[in-house]
């Protein structure tokens, strides 16, 4: 396909442990025995209280859970936004979770891709140009940057919306281009917060039709947090929390 090309095809493609097998899927997370206790004064909350999870790659996993849950607490940590109290978290084999802020710095720009409910484009900036921003922290050339975000505009249908501003786009527009920049690096994992929240009905199927499209298509390894069950239904594991353990964790067959 196309889009299997554009995905895989370029020299900026990252290289995996175990490579492209599908008939073989090789962890891309692993959680052992993770904590994470937050001081309020002198009352200790615990966010999270012994999880252990493994998430293969190509999965396409929906974390749910009511507020306090824990959920977003294990995707910062998954995210290296924060750090467990004790416990370890495994990127690709790589034990992280006690890793300098510089080098977490290094892996959200170069494995991990962000799709945020908020979008968070930059407003004066065309969606090109803002499908660019990582990759200039890389050390890519103008040219370069720019075929690539273009190639992963295309992927996700935005091309010919290439050149417009943020205000020139509807929602689900803006949200594609958020999409794009969370792959523009080429990253062995989405993590997506929430990504349908600021849309409507039929947008939020839309966009997790792309999500979809783009983990059986292009394989992409995607974890998307979300409150809502119709959203999770998408999902071909859904991962549920409560006070800071996990409840349920069901694939389909």
């Amino acid at each position: 396909m196309a889009s299997e090309r554009l995905y895989h095809s370029s020299r900026l493609a990252p290289s995996h442990d175990g490579g492209s097998d599908t008939g073989h899927k090789t962890e891309i997370i692993r959680i052992c025995d993770l904590h994470k206790t937050y001081k309020m004064g002198d009352i200790e909350v615990n966010a999270l209280r012994g999880i252990n999870v493994t998430i293969l790659r190509s999965e396409f996993v929906a974390v749910m859970g009511a507020s306090g849950s824990g959920k977003s607490t294990i995707m910062n940590i998954v995210g290296c936004l924060d750090r467990p109290t004790r416990g370890a978290y495994f990127l690709e084999g790589q034990d992280v979770s006690a890793l300098s802020s510089d080098e977490w710095a290094h892996i959200r720009n170069r494995k991990i891709g962000f799709v945020f409910q908020g979008f968070n484009l930059l407003h004066r900036t065309s969606a090109v140009e803002n499908v660019e921003l990582p990759m200039m922290y890389n050390g890519f050339l103008s040219k370069e940057r720019r075929q690539r975000a273009l190639e992963v505009l295309q992927l996700v249908g935005l091309a010919e919306r290439a050149h417009h501003l943020p205000n020139q786009l509807s929602g689900g527009q803006q949200q594609r281009v958020a999409i794009a920049r969370a792959l523009v690096n080429r990253p062995s994992l989405i993590l997506a917060d929430e990504p349908t929240g600021n849309l409507d009905t039929k947008t939020s199927v839309e966009i997790m039709e792309l999500f979809q499209n783009l983990n059986d298509t292009e394989g992409i390894t995607i974890v998307l947090v979300t409150h809502e069950p119709d959203i999770a239904e998408y999902a071909k594991r859904q991962i549920v929390f409560r006070d800071g353990l996990i409840i349920s964790d069901n694939r389909e067959n």
